[in-house]
């Protein structure tokens, strides 16, 4: 994927610092972020686009630098201005610096600091846990079941609190002998979790080609390619049938749809992501905040999904549906 690398600086009283910046990480998500970092102070992009919320006050005024990550195609600076206009701290002055993330760089960043091993416990009691690791960083632990996943990039490797309660929510059904269909692949983990856990076979796509070679790398390495299909294309590839290609792993219903992707994506995609469930399906997403999560729901009703739980992490959700009315669902 196609990363914008933004460097914002805000500038705040000393005590605001903190809070401004758990608020603009949280507020950025609408404009496409997935992820910030502190980091130094650093000049080197050229001139900052300045957005400013500000009062003219009489206090010391320090600065605070972050990084934030964005896919280009999900990013809207437009979005962005418009929060930073109405940052609820008006003590705050915010500007940013867009320049395009070192995609080389960025891979290999992910791949030399790897990360530690998640656990997540299964829900019934003395059933262990399920580790996920990068092959290097082996966990300490008993294992019980585990999925290997080569940290080439920053979403899909587990550290993600959307990723950890999406696998925690397969854990959760009864996937034995299931159909997965897996909107927004990425690394793959989603459906090799499925798979491990006892799907029949799984279905993943992705815009992105380097995440579909990346999935299909990860399903070999945990001995279930050949349960897993991984597809380049966006949810038009829904649509249709295609006997004698190699799109043809998507013809048919599914037991489970997964989307673990942007909430306008999502927003955009249900009616292609329902048109392919079986009566009765599941379907299970997350990538937005807790209190984006009644947009969803909504939408989701309009398609004949019932809300059957929900799992909240550090500001995240996951939602569970059940796909209870067969609608005449039309790709849009």
């Amino acid at each position: 994927m196609k990363y914008y690398e933004v460097d914002f600086r805000i500038e705040a009283p000393s005590e605001l610092l903190q809070t401004a910046g758990e608020l603009l990480a949280s507020i950025a998500v609408e404009a496409g972020f997935e992820s910030f970092e502190d980091t130094a102070d650093d000049t080197g992009h050229g001139d900052r686009h300045l957005t400013q919320a500000w009062v003219n006050v009489p206090v010391p005024m320090t600065h605070r630098d972050l990084t934030g990550y964005v896919q280009q195609q999900l990013f809207s600076r437009d979005t962005l201005d418009a929060l930073i206009a109405d940052f609820p701290l008006p003590q705050c002055t915010i500007t940013y610096d867009v320049h395009e993330a070192d995609y080389r760089d960025w891979n290999e960043q992910w791949e030399q600091q790897g990360f530690e091993p998640i656990v997540i416990p299964f829900t019934q009691p003395g059933k262990g846990e399920l580790i996920i690791h990068d092959g290097r960083h082996l966990p300490q632990t008993d294992i019980t079941m585990a999925i290997e996943i080569h940290a080439r990039q920053a979403f899909g490797t587990g550290t993600h609190e959307t990723t950890r309660m999406m696998v925690a929510t397969l854990m959760s059904l009864p996937l034995h002998d299931m159909r997965v269909l897996d909107c927004g692949t990425g690394t793959g983990i989603l459906s090799i979790a499925a798979l491990k856990l006892g799907a029949r076979e799984a279905v993943g796509y992705d815009i992105d080609e380097w995440s579909v070679d990346n999935a299909l790398h990860n399903a070999a390495v945990n001995h279930v390619a050949d349960r897993f299909t991984s597809l380049l294309g966006d949810a038009g590839i829904l649509a249709g049938t295609h006997e004698g290609t190699p799109y043809e792993a998507l013809d048919g219903l599914f037991d489970i749809v997964l989307a673990n992707i942007h909430r306008n994506i999502i927003l955009a995609d249900m009616p292609a992501m329902v048109a392919k469930m079986k009566p009765g399906a599941f379907f299970a997403i997350s990538g937005f905040l807790t209190h984006e999560a009644e947009m969803l729901q909504s939408r989701a009703a309009e398609h004949g999904l019932s809300l059957l739980g929900s799992k909240e992490d550090n500001g995240w959700i996951c939602l569970l549906f059940n796909f209870t009315r067969n609608l005449a669902v039309r790709h849009p």
